[in-house]
């Protein structure tokens, strides 16, 4: 009999957001590949209007089905139950608690009555020292689970600036689903990609409010193009920043509309496939916390054999700083980053999938956390 997880996702509310669904979507398809019956739920709100409900399912089926998942399909209320249910869904919550093992990636959605309904549970820290942070300050708290566990490296170190919560957390990598992310030859006019969410963010941490978003994270590096021997390109959401597009094009950056380019999973793939490579700043609490942390987006790039050029997040036993993957700390280095990749850009994208296949590769991630899970 197969191992049935149950995964709690966090995605029906970015219908226009092709590439945080690849957050979970690696998760989900490296359990598949070990045999796993996996079923994906995604929480809203209990008074959600039926219609609204029928409209938000639908959508999320069409990106699911491509990927084998769209039968997996379940909606839930926060304490596990919906007033009314979408047609054709798949699995109500009353199935789903019959699972082997609830894989909590969402965090607070539901609540701590329901997650006990489940045989296992454990809860993925996808956000390392933010998420620490948020429940030390009493935004959310996290229900009990039977295991905790981060890909934030640091994440319970003695030297961290941010607490634990008083939890002890285990350590993971991101995983990446390997077989999804063949290496692919850039474009012939492609250029060091990313994509992102200037946003609005704020991070509110020892008794001090300070900005979070990414548009905080790359005003340091706005001159960047000027000083790279390829060209730079952002497909960003600008989100009430929308005058700020000249500014970047006058600077050299390309820009492209971020829920234009990549709405849906398999335009995201195409959009991280054609690039050149990554350029990316990370949001300032990563910078700030130390966690070691790295994007699952930049593990897609990585296995596309692509080389990234990402910020620094703090020390690691295994992130390489210069062979297929370059963390900077300042414009110089990662003008210099940008500059030693295309100096050998071959060897670059044989060693950033090599990186991804040692290290990141989705099944071997998965069966680790089963292995502990379910031991």
């Amino acid at each position: 009999m197969s191992t049935k997880v149950c995964l709690l996702a966090n995605t029906i509310n970015c219908p226009k957001l092709g590439g945080h669904l690849w957050a979970y979507l690696n998760w989900a398809l490296g359990l598949r590949s070990l045999g796993c019956d996996v079923v994906w739920m995604e929480a809203v709100p209990a008074d959600e209007a039926p219609e609204e409900l029928e409209r938000q399912f639908s959508q999320l089926k069409t990106k699911l089905s491509k990927y084998g998942l769209g039968g997996s399909l379940s909606l839930c209320s926060p304490d596990g139950e919906l007033a009314s249910k979408p047609a054709g869904q798949p699995v109500d919550f009353r199935e789903a608690v019959e699972a082997d093992l609830l894989l909590n990636i969402a965090y607070a959605k539901i609540d701590a009555a329901a997650i006990q309904r489940f045989r296992r549970s454990v809860l993925v820290d996808i956000d390392p020292g933010l998420t620490q942070t948020w429940v030390s300050e009493g935004h959310f708290s996290l229900a009990p689970h039977d295991f905790y566990v981060t890909i934030g490296e640091n994440v319970g170190a003695a030297r961290s600036a941010f607490p634990d919560c008083g939890i002890r957390w285990h350590h993971t990598r991101p995983p990446v689903f390997l077989p999804e992310w063949p290496v692919t030859a850039a474009g012939a006019s492609a250029g060091y990609t990313t994509v992102t969410h200037w946003g609005h963010a704020w991070l509110e941490f020892r008794g001090e409010s300070r900005p979070n978003g990414k548009r905080e994270a790359f005003l340091p590096f706005l001159d960047l193009p000027r000083h790279t021997p390829a060209p730079l390109e952002i497909a960003v959401v600008l989100d009430g920043y929308e005058d700020e597009r000249t500014k970047l094009e006058q600077f050299g950056w390309r820009v492209r509309d971020g829920h234009a380019t990549t709405p849906t999973p398999w335009d995201y793939q195409d959009y991280v496939r054609s690039s050149r490579g990554e350029f990316s700043c990370a949001k300032p609490a990563y910078v700030l916390f130390d966690t070691a942390w790295v994007s699952d987006r930049t593990l897609c790039y990585l296995a596309s054999g692509k080389p990234a050029v990402v910020q620094y997040t703090g020390p690691s036993r295994f992130l390489p700083d210069g062979e297929g993957l370059f963390r900077f700390r300042t414009f110089d280095e990662a003008a210099r980053a940008l500059s030693v990749a295309e100096a050998d850009y071959d060897r670059h994208c044989r060693a950033a999938r090599a990186l991804a296949e040692e290290y990141f590769d989705a099944g071997k991630i998965v069966g680790s956390l089963l292995e502990l899970a379910l031991s």
